[in-house]
């Protein structure tokens, strides 16, 4: 049922964000080719009209291909006024940001219905991800150490430490060993040795572990938005939509600037697990990181890289003050430069999520 869910998920994802490139194109009179869900090989497909609809081999992306989009490309002399490459920049940048717009209107419409049955939406607040402690438990490993509330935990075994995820899953790993810590108290850093206790636990299989626990809990601070009636709830998923960008562009700026740990930075692999994990616990979860995800995905999407539609945005707003585009061989350059930032990227995150996911899976599998 993995599978399953995964499927549909990214289904869902893609086919927003490709329709709105797709409805754009169609109002403003763009002859669209082909819209795909997925990429590489078709698997299937049927022209209907004057667009080829196809499911493809590879799902992790999708395409709208209109008329005229690529450089060189031969265009019968009637079809040239809707060619893409012939309309005004405003048509090209619309029908270019729409698919990230749309990426946000999905995720606006899974909070409507939320709200509108009265279910809330959280939004984290991005503090709470630190390694700030809320509570020390009584006689713990971290009360012996002398750990108090609001600390924060900035290094472990001279490694840094950027949030509690990171922070955890060294206790956890480290049963019965002392670590040396360095601890933010106000404006004092201080070194502390701690021995996390040895607590028996379960893994995702349900087999039987032994994990390090020091006795200390986090702030759980989030933002809780919910409507009253159906009439309000259009403006509460307003501003739950509003929240979560908020919350992803502050993430995308931390990452960038070394803020938070680029170690927590997912990818497909991850995401297909955590797909499968929410649809098992309900269709709220299931929908809700759906929802979440949705918006990470159109944020991305606009930064400014070539390849990505931020970065067609960004060559479309050059031509805009320019007065006419860059050549063909500076985007060429660009796009090559962009697609080797994403590849890098793709091959970081799937690193990430090899390590985190399947490394512990092979070891369990080894050891049975």
């Amino acid at each position: 049922m993995t599978i399953f869910w995964a499927v549909i998920f990214f289904g869902v994802l893609i086919f927003f964000h490709e329709l709105g490139h797709f409805i754009l194109a169609k109002l403003v009179n763009v002859k669209v080719l082909k819209f795909s869900l997925g990429f590489g090989p078709k698997l299937i497909g049927r022209k209907i009209g004057e667009t080829e609809y196809l499911i493809s081999a590879i799902p992790l992306g999708g395409y709208v291909k209109p008329l005229g989009e690529e450089a060189g490309e031969e265009i019968a002399e009637e079809d040239r006024p809707r060619a893409f490459n012939s309309q005004p920049v405003w048509k090209r940048a619309a029908i270019v940001i729409a698919g990230p717009v749309f990426n946000i209107l999905l995720a606006f419409i899974i909070f409507l219905v939320f709200l509108s049955v009265k279910l809330p939406v959280a939004i984290p607040k991005l503090e709470s991800m630190t390694a700030t402690i809320e509570g020390v438990t009584d006689g713990s490993p971290a009360m012996k150490a002398g750990l108090k509330r609001d600390d924060t935990i900035v290094e472990i075994n001279g490694k840094s430490v950027m949030d509690w995820n990171e922070m955890a899953e060294i206790f956890s790993k480290h049963p019965g060993n002392e670590l040396t810590l360095k601890v933010k108290r106000g404006d004092e850093v201080m070194d502390m040795h701690i021995t996390p206790e040895p607590v028996a636990a379960k893994d995702e299989s349900g087999q039987e572990i032994t994990v390090g626990r020091i006795g200390i809990s986090k702030k759980l601070d989030a933002t809780i938005i919910q409507s009253e009636s159906i009439f309000s709830a259009p403006f509460k998923a307003l501003e739950a939509v509003y929240g979560w960008c908020a919350l992803t562009i502050d993430v995308v700026v931390k990452l960038l600037t070394g803020g938070v740990s680029a170690k927590q930075v997912g990818g497909p692999i991850l995401i297909v697990d955590a797909a499968a994990k929410a649809a098992s616990v309900g269709a709220f979860t299931y929908f809700n990181f759906i929802a979440i995800i949705s918006i990470n995905l159109a944020i991305l999407n606009l930064l400014p890289i070539p390849v990505l539609d931020g970065g067609h945005i960004m060559f479309f707003g050059i031509e805009a003050l320019r007065g006419r585009p860059l050549s063909d061989k500076i985007i060429t350059a660009a796009n090559k430069v962009g697609m080797a930032l994403l590849l890098m990227l793709i091959a970081f995150v799937f690193y990430n999520d090899i390590i985190r996911i399947v490394v512990p899976w092979v070891q369990k599998s080894l050891m049975q």
